[in-house]
């Protein structure tokens, strides 16, 4: 599991999102970014929390804020999500799992008694010279927007 903190500088990742493009820690450097993981794509949990962000997207970018969702979906995958729920950021299909390996949060979890491996849902907020400002590992879907923007 993740062993990323505050004051971390954040991985020097590489991901391709829904549409073949390929982003970068360094495309965000001045910015603050958002790098939220969900397990997913359409699935309760990660639609409640992918929509409260959407939701709150104009108040993200009046803070300088940019959103990058990552999950271990396939482009396809993505790409139906980001269109049905109409969301203004990327979703990166991380299928090898190099960002969510990057990052930390792969690993043991369970599901009514069965253990398997699988994304931890966490969201890192990265400061604008690419060090970690927080992690944010008891994600609460529905007002996820609310626990970044306090």
């Amino acid at each position: 599991m993740t062993t990323l903190k505050a004051g971390d500088k954040a991985p020097n990742f590489s991901g391709t999102d829904q549409d073949g493009k390929t982003h970068k820690l360094a495309d965000y450097a001045g910015k603050k970014l958002v790098v939220f993981f969900y397990p997913k794509a359409s699935t309760p949990g990660c639609t409640a929390e992918a929509c409260d962000l959407r939701d709150n997207f104009e108040r993200f970018k009046a803070n300088n804020y940019e959103l990058l969702g990552v999950s271990a979906d396939s482009q396809k995958t993505q790409s139906k999500f980001k269109d049905k729920y109409e969301f203004p950021f990327p979703l990166i299909a991380d299928e090898d799992k190099a960002v969510i390996n990057a990052f930390g949060v792969w690993g043991p979890k369970k599901f009514m008694g069965k253990e398997y491996d699988g994304i931890h849902r966490t969201t890192f907020v990265i400061d604008e010279k690419g060090i970690i400002e927080e992690v944010i590992e008891k994600v609460k879907t529905k007002e996820h927007a609310s626990q970044i923007l306090k």
